[in-house]
């Protein structure tokens, strides 16, 4: 008797091109790649899978990793200057950063010194612990200010998985939303894994990053299966995240 199987969807499949606009590559300057060596190594293999265009996104959070644009800038001058013509060739490196909304960021705000993803658009986190009790205020003032909010993963914060319309709350006040890669995996457990697959078929879900900090995410990158309801709408969302985000 034969035995039909359907072919698997691999992740590594969509990423041919792709601009990840969400990384931690940057040596030393926070729980990301710490030496060149390691920045290397990832670029290499990241370059393997696909991956055209980088924007490094170092933590700003000020109690932990008080980066500045001198501390940004020096890390990605040091990398440039270790590429090789050969892993060089073909990819773009574009610095910005991933901002902890906390004091510090408020006052980057009201100044105006923010470090865009591209153009006014600015990569923000929480704590996993809770929301800031002016969250929306915050976003009001980060858009009267000029910017486009990215809310980096969403999935990830825990006291939303109750409370799933709040997440349309926020769209609606002009938040956009970028979603882990590894979120489409148990890579952060069940539940994030279970509220990223909603975001994704409820259609709030603007961008998609790989949020790397080390080799075993892209491994498990490199063997992520998707399911085929998931396969049509991340295609539109990675190709929405190239158009807007590409240098090319």
């Amino acid at each position: 008797m034969l035995r039909f199987f359907s072919k698997k969807l691999f992740l590594k499949d969509l990423l041919e091109g792709f601009v990840d606009i969400h990384n931690h590559i940057l040596p030393g300057i926070d729980d990301g790649a710490k030496t060149i060596e390691d920045s290397l190594n990832l670029l290499k293999k990241m370059k393997e899978l696909g991956v055209k265009q980088f924007i490094p996104t170092p933590h700003i959070m000020q109690d932990f990793y008080p980066n500045t644009d001198d501390t940004i800038g020096d890390a990605y001058q040091t990398l440039l200057s270790a590429l090789n013509s050969d892993l060089l060739e073909g990819i773009t490196l574009n610095p910005a950063a991933e901002y902890m909304i906390d004091n510090h960021f408020e006052s980057l705000l009201e100044n105006r010194n923010l470090f865009t993803l591209k153009r006014s658009y600015v990569l923000i986190e929480m704590s996993y612990f809770q929301a800031p009790i002016n969250l929306e205020d915050i976003i009001f003032k980060i858009k009267t200010q000029g910017y486009i909010p990215v809310l980096a993963h969403p999935e990830r914060y825990s006291f939303y998985h109750n409370n799933l319309d709040y997440y349309k709350r926020l769209k609606q006040l002009g938040c956009c939303f970028q979603l882990n890669l590894l979120s489409l995996s148990d890579h952060y457990g069940k539940n994030v894994e279970k509220t990223a697959h909603y975001l994704i078929e409820e259609q709030l879900i603007d961008y998609v990053g790989t949020d790397i900090h080390n080799e075993n995410h892209i491994s498990k990158l490199s063997n992520l299966i998707l399911g085929k309801r998931i396969n049509v709408h991340l295609s539109e969302i990675i190709e929405n995240t190239n158009q807007t985000f590409s240098v090319i």
